[in-house]
């Protein structure tokens, strides 16, 4: 049996990381429940179980086998060396790791470039947004070469947390009752409203999130996928990722392949428009959705070299579940829950 430590699991994203525990093949784990000292004592559930969550020390990673970080960035920093110390192997879902020396990032749903093993220092799994966009054009490209991808990625409320998804909530209230609007997370009105950048005082950061998009895009591509444009928008909705992506081919290719290579495993190809994706039909599905639309490319109709795809994927789930797997992954490096 794993042990397993859940260090911010009073966080929205340590929530749905204990639902993808409880659904998969580590449900059987012992878990613990991290938290900071606010959350220390509190009351929570991990499947049918009543449990307390723990504030963090230095041996709360004893005898653990993996280390879920779903708290802030900050609470990764401090105390993911603690963990390694302790032989527990490290998953950093905060991403706070990303470009420390020997980390990988990780999405065991695309084919990876990079094998961990047991001197590698911890697993950063993808963001949903890089994973969510790798695997639309990896599969795209078995219909053919693309030439160009660019995406406009609108993320949620919930990408910042739940003072963002409160502060949203309160914005949206104080406007219909014509009242100041807080600001301490965006510095910025976000209620009814689209953004490329927030206020200069913002906890949230468009730009740390594009870029770490992008990060994490080109390493689990590791040029086996075209380059990407990719620009962030804060959408005034609370929960699911939505994507507007234009693809290019490098030739004229059958509408039919590419409808074949976006159906699968981990997509729903929506062909009605009456169920065009969105961030609500998205919320709860372990699917990405995506609808594909196409631009006439030659003389035949049922050819083309330019296409849309309008997806949503749930946020916090896909993170989640692409969490779980970098762990059942790496059990070949624990297959008796110890170190070997």
């Amino acid at each position: 049996m794993y042990k397993i430590a859940i260090a911010g699991a009073s966080t929205l994203l340590g929530r749905e990381l204990k639902d993808a525990i409880a659904e998969s093949a580590l449900a059987t784990a012992n878990v613990v429940l991290l938290d900071a000292d606010q959350a220390h004592g509190k009351l929570d559930q991990m499947g049918d179980e009543v449990a307390f969550v723990q504030a963090i020390t230095a041996e709360s990673f004893e005898h653990v086998d993996f280390t879920f970080f779903c708290g802030s960035e900050e609470m990764t920093r401090l105390h993911w060396r603690e963990a390694l110390r302790a032989g527990s192997t490290v998953l950093d879902l905060s991403g706070a790791l990303d470009q420390e020396t020997g980390v990988l990032i990780r999405a065991p749903w695309l084919g990876s470039t990079a094998t961990p093993d047991l001197f590698t220092p911890a697993i950063v799994p993808a963001h949903p947004s890089a994973l969510t966009i790798a695997l639309l054009l990896e599969r795209l490209q078995l219909s053919a070469a693309i030439r160009t991808a660019a995406a406009t990625v609108l993320v949620p409320a919930s990408e910042f947390g739940r003072a963002a998804m409160d502060e949203l909530h309160q914005q949206t209230v104080n406007l219909l009752s014509f009242q100041g609007l807080p600001r301490p997370v965006y510095d910025a009105q976000v209620a009814y409203n689209l953004l490329s950048g927030l206020g200069e005082n913002a906890i949230a950061s468009l730009s740390k999130t594009e870029a770490r998009v992008r990060r994490h895009y080109e390493a689990l591509g590791g040029g086996r996928w075209p380059t990407l444009a990719v620009q962030v928008i804060q959408a005034p909705v609370f929960h699911g990722l939505t994507f507007s992506i234009a693809v290019e081919f490098d030739r004229l290719v059958e509408i039919s392949l590419i409808e074949d290579a976006l159906s699968g495993e981990h997509i729903d190809l929506v062909l009605e428009d009456t169920d065009s994706p969105s961030n609500l039909a998205a919320t709860g599905q372990n699917d990405v959705l995506v609808r594909l639309r196409t631009e006439k490319g030659g003389r035949n109709p049922n050819e083309t070299s330019r296409i849309w795809l309008w997806a949503a994927s749930d946020n916090l789930r896909l993170h989640a579940q692409n969490a779980v797997e970098c762990a059942l992954d790496l059990r070949r490096l624990r297959p008796q829950g110890k170190v070997q």
